[in-house]
């Protein structure tokens, strides 16, 4: 992956940055540090920072630290193509993945209390490839045609898609990495990644993880079977990954992770038709 560039001297002094800016790990080798600043390139329209300011702002739980959005001194929230966050401290540690889906059940919680005006994202925003996985997940989008796509495998989770009996929400839909841990203090959630999904779909994506990548057992899954919808949400978000795997080709699983995403696709089925 290719270093990006620093934050130049006018983006630091924009958000009040005075320390020579580090890049971190993580963060696609393309978020920086400046004392108390994160700053990264603005990859969506200003609108979209907008909104997650305010949403952000509005969240009040004690149970987790969420980042906040930091504006520029002129009160906007990006300056010369670049947004800032706030630093959070701590470390993803690995095997937390239980403590990790409870941090995001606090933060939904908090998410759910929000009037669904003011908590629906712009989403009609975003065209990465994570955007339009999850829409064809939930099938919003159609499957594109090509090599991968054809694949038995994810058409058979695309064929177990039934109605998901679960109110949607806003969601975080990437906590696996983003949930920090220091003593102390509250877990931290970084880097929001919104859908407008159920709760379940959020806990399945970190059962997918888990399982696939980081070597957890089905035990992880049996730990949050029951959910409402948990059979329908974990089948969507291993498509939701299949998906994005296909359009930002290098990510599908091999050799064990293979192996594990074939036995917890087999677990995820035969919850869904439970």
């Amino acid at each position: 992956m290719r270093r990006s560039l620093p934050p130049p001297a006018a983006v630091l002094r924009a958000f009040g940055a005075t320390e020579p800016p580090t890049l971190l790990s993580g963060g696609m080798g393309a978020t920086w540090r400046s004392g108390e600043v994160v700053l990264k390139r603005a990859t969506e329209p200003a609108g979209w920072f907008e909104w997650e300011s305010r949403v952000l702002a509005a969240v009040h739980t004690d149970r987790v630290r969420v980042q906040q959005v930091r504006r520029a001194r002129d009160g906007a929230c990006v300056a010369d193509g670049w947004v800032a966050r706030e630093f959070v401290a701590g470390s993803h540690l690995p095997r937390r993945w239980r403590q990790v889906i409870e941090a995001g059940d606090a933060l939904h919680a908090a998410l759910a209390d929000l009037p669904d005006e003011v908590a629906r994202p712009p989403l009609h925003l975003r065209r990465d490839a994570w955007a339009v996985a999850d829409r064809i997940a939930w099938d919003e989008l159609g499957v594109p045609t090509g090599a991968g796509f054809e694949d038995a495998a994810l058409v058979e989770l695309l064929e177990a898609r039934r109605p998901a009996v679960a109110p949607r929400q806003l969601v975080h839909g990437d906590l696996t990495g983003n949930v920090l841990f220091a003593d102390g203090l509250m877990p931290g959630i970084i880097d929001f990644s919104p859908y407008w999904r159920p709760a379940a779909y959020a806990v399945g994506v970190v059962v997918a993880d888990a399982v696939v990548w980081e070597g957890a057992d089905l035990g992880l899954l049996d730990a949050v079977a029951a959910r409402a919808g948990m059979g329908q949400c974990l089948v969507r978000a291993l498509i939701f990954r299949h998906v994005t795997a296909l359009l930002l080709p290098g990510r599908l699983p091999s050799g064990d992770a293979a192996r594990r995403y074939a036995v917890l696709r087999r677990a995820a089925l035969d919850l869904a038709r439970s």
